[in-house]
């Protein structure tokens, strides 16, 4: 097998992850007053996935890490035991919406409740990593934005990390996990520059594979992006809004 042929085979993209129509939150919103164990679930995997915005809000009112783990942690159980889907109605549309709404609520009527709650130990309580959440917060640049805005800046944020997880897993699995560390650069650069040369001397291919490399990468990362902002919101003709609201919030 001649170096072209071995270049081609190993510049097969990664298999793709099935776009499931179902998202976790269109569950959720679809079971509403129901007593519905899958939308418990999709509920619980969601607020698992995107927990430190919400930790980063609270922290930003002025609660101590402890205080603020404590009441994120209370939060999210008392969102999956109770009926709060009615909490945003206005805005069940997006996850993101729905949770910050709810947040607010819980922090102006719900936190003493959910402390005696806590001492008699009826509440479900979410794993939370939130000593590497402070840890996250405190390497970031001080926030001045408005609290709101930096909320939908850390979900951005968090998105494109678990995007990004998504993408280094699937290019491991094939055996590319170095493909991946040399190229992964690429995402955040204009094409214009991409040293498709230095990329092709460093990988052991030619320039023309790499620059096939480059743009199956961009490709997947913009299918997982749309999936998993899919996840969040309840119908396919809001990802688009979306996704551009949310690169609007990393641009502010």
């Amino acid at each position: 097998m001649n170096r072209s042929s071995t270049a081609d085979s190993r510049n097969r993209k990664p298999t793709a992850s099935p776009v499931f129509v179902t998202t976790r939150w269109s569950v959720v919103v679809s079971a509403q007053r129901k007593d519905s164990p899958a939308a418990d679930e999709a509920l619980e995997q969601l607020c698992r996935a995107y927990w430190y915005p919400l930790y980063a809000y609270v922290r930003r009112a002025g609660h101590t890490p402890a205080d603020a783990e404590d009441l994120t942690q209370a939060f999210f159980a008392r969102l999956l035991e109770k009926d709060w889907l009615g909490v945003a109605d206005q805005q069940r549309g997006r996850f993101r919406s729905f949770l910050l709404g709810a947040l607010k609520h819980f922090l102006a009527n719900e936190w003493d409740k959910a402390r005696t709650l806590k001492r008699g130990g009826h509440l479900r309580w979410v794993s939370l990593d939130a000593p590497a959440g402070e840890d996250r917060l405190q390497h970031e640049p001080v926030a001045t934005g408005a609290p709101d805005l930096e909320f939908d800046r850390r979900w951005a944020l968090t998105l494109l990390d678990a995007v990004l997880a998504r993408l280094e897993k699937e290019y491991a699995q094939a055996g590319k996990a170095k493909w991946f560390g040399q190229l992964k650069p690429s995402l955040g650069s204009d094409r214009a520059e991409v040293n498709y040369t230095q990329l092709a001397g460093e990988l052991a291919m030619s320039e023309g594979a790499v620059r096939v490399a480059v743009h199956r990468l961009r490709q997947r990362y913009r299918e997982l992006l749309r999936e998993e902002i899919a996840q969040t919101v309840a119908a396919a003709s809001e990802v688009e809004d979306e996704l551009r609201q949310l690169f609007q919030a990393l641009a502010g």
